[in-house]
């Protein structure tokens, strides 16, 4: 295991928050439309705390996407820099909590913040672990011809290159089909 459980979990629901909105290839992509939506990623995400309530909520994760995205775009101090003000601006206080299957991690909101807040705090701290262990190339964009998702690659040798779509499938049947049509 290169993280802990809770930060492999975070960086992964990080990045597929940030794919729930518009990409590249598909600019109509809306995934967390409304409360229920936002109700079902909740608990697809297994996040505990207070529930999102309103559709104020929804429009404070869906207005967190862009910045999440723009993450994986920065290096070295400038992820520093982004990952100090997430914590900061959300005024974070670690503390150690045990629930679920999880053991004891860090929560640095409270359980009632709302849950954009929640989710900024988790990357940021998220993000220490990342920068400290000298793994920030683990945080990529999908290598596919027509898609920008996020995703962490968690693989032993990093050679991860692909989101979880079908954009490695379509990749492999083109490399297929080039190999083929060069020894017809």
């Amino acid at each position: 295991m290169l993280f802990t459980y809770d930060t492999d979990v975070t960086l992964t629901h990080a990045a597929a928050v940030a794919n729930t909105g518009p990409g590249l290839g598909d600019e109509d992509r809306e995934e967390l439309p409304d409360l229920p939506a936002l109700q079902a990623w909740f608990d697809r995400w297994e996040w505990t705390g207070r529930r999102p309530t309103s559709e104020a909520e929804v429009a404070a994760v869906r207005a967190l996407r862009p910045r999440l995205r723009h993450l994986w775009s920065l290096r070295d101090d400038d992820l520093v820099t982004e990952a100090n003000a997430l914590l900061e601006e959300n005024g974070a206080l670690p503390r150690l909590v045990r629930h679920g299957h999880f053991g004891w991690h860090v929560h640095a909101t409270s359980d009632d913040a709302p849950l954009a807040q929640r989710i900024s705090v988790e990357v940021g701290m998220a993000l220490v672990d990342v920068i400290r262990a000298d793994e920030v190339d683990r945080l990529k964009v999908c290598a596919g011809d027509d898609c920008e998702d996020l995703l962490v690659d968690l693989s032993k040798n990093r050679s991860r290159k692909f989101c979880d779509g079908t954009c490695g499938t379509r990749a492999n049947v083109a490399a297929y089909r080039a190999r083929k049509a060069a020894g017809a």
